[in-house]
């Protein structure tokens, strides 16, 4: 397994003194993280279809690239993944083409070959898709019988419109799937928030999909108000320093949830994913160290999972919610994760809209928010 990393810009692809020696013309696979506007030039698709020849490219939006140990914006981080060993399928599907988000993933899915399958890495439009939904239509063709990670396209702090794309010009609404197979692949994952828990453990009484109305029977726009004092005259914004957590039924697990939106009308919430009613939620506030602890924390597990120390590559998704809370500390708990796998290990990723993984070895894929996501990938 050879990979190596590349910077474009000003349309230029300027490989990293840290890469590793792909060769162009046969690698299998090409995952580039990039700014919208450049994926929006269709001039960047054609340059990577030439230096890339036989490779399946894989591109979408983000929130910011990470390229090595830096958190860049409006650049594209590009890796290129040569395979010994392990084969690669793809899928993609347009959100447009279905009724809903789980039938979008469904589609997708089962439009791979199940046989000899050991892995998929997800990258879904993070505008129109409900991430939630999309999860479940994953989980109920594979039945968590391999691991799945990946996220949610970014677009900056705008939160208007992403783009993806699969072997074309990254478009709106598109969802991707990259399979790997073979017994040679191993993979790691490991997601971690770090946030900090405060006020009692509530119940969800009222909620329609990600719209929240209820708290144990009181406005939940109100509770929420009161427990954030005078940061409430700073929503929607001020929202992302305070995610909610969630413990849904039958479940010892919490996953966190980013609130997007609130409409004073409705006094209700709209969350990135999912709140069911009856689920038990407790809120969050930021705390700089434990967010960046979190990172080496999220290394540490990707490490134990693939049962190696050096893994080739790995793959970073952090939620574009730690980036606006961390501003200039950013790329700490990039290095933190850096620290924790070795500078030998490449690095690659972007901040995203939500983020897909399991939260334990052999668990269903999950939907996250402000978490930093790692896997890990190694061929033996």
């Amino acid at each position: 397994m050879n990979v190596s990393t590349y910077l474009y810009k000003n349309y230029t692809l300027e490989k990293s003194k840290h890469s590793g020696d792909c060769d162009k013309q046969k690698c299998q696979l090409v995952i580039g993280f990039g700014g919208k506007h450049v994926l929006a030039d269709g001039t960047t698709y054609e340059i990577l279809r030439k230096e890339f020849p036989r490779a399946t490219i894989s591109l979408c939006s983000t929130a910011g690239e990470i390229y090595n140990s830096e958190v860049l914006d409006d650049s594209l981080s590009v890796t290129a993944i040569e395979f010994e060993k392990t084969t690669v399928q793809s899928s993609c599907v347009n959100i447009n083409s279905y009724g809903s988000s789980f039938e979008a993933a469904v589609g997708l899915i089962k439009n791979l070959d199940q046989h000899g399958l050991k892995y998929i890495f997800i990258v879904s439009d993070g505008s129109k898709v409900n991430g939630s939904e999309l999860v479940r239509g994953i989980e109920s063709v594979i039945h968590h019988s391999i691991p799945v990670t990946g996220g949610l396209a970014g677009d900056g702090a705008a939160f208007k419109s992403t783009l993806v794309g699969l072997n074309e010009i990254p478009t709106s609404g598109n969802i991707t799937a990259i399979g790997l197979y073979g017994d040679s692949i191993k993979i790691g994952h490991g997601s971690m928030g770090g946030w900090e828990m405060f006020g009692l453990e509530k119940k969800v009484t009222k909620a329609v999909a990600n719209e929240l109305f209820e708290i144990d029977h009181q406005c939940a726009l109100d509770i929420y108000k009161q427990y954030l004092g005078n940061y409430s005259n700073e929503l929607p914004g001020s929202a992302l320093l305070f995610p909610l957590s969630i413990k849904l039924e039958n479940n010892d697990e919490s996953v966190v949830r980013t609130i997007l939106s609130i409409n004073n009308d409705t006094k209700s919430m709209v969350f990135a994913g999912d709140v069911p009613e009856g689920s038990k939620v407790r809120f969050m506030k930021a705390n700089f160290d434990k967010l960046i602890d979190a990172a080496s924390d999220a290394a540490e597990n990707s490490l134990m999972h693939i049962k190696s120390h050096k893994p080739k590559l790995a793959i970073l998704i952090s939620c574009v919610g730690r980036k606006i809370i961390l501003n200039k500390r950013v790329e700490e708990e990039v290095e933190a994760v850096v620290d924790i796998l070795g500078k030998e290990v490449i690095t690659t990723g972007f901040y995203s809209y939500g983020e897909i993984s399991p939260l334990k070895p052999n668990t269903k894929c999950e939907l996250h928010n402000q978490t930093m996501t790692i896997t890990t990938f190694d061929e033996i």
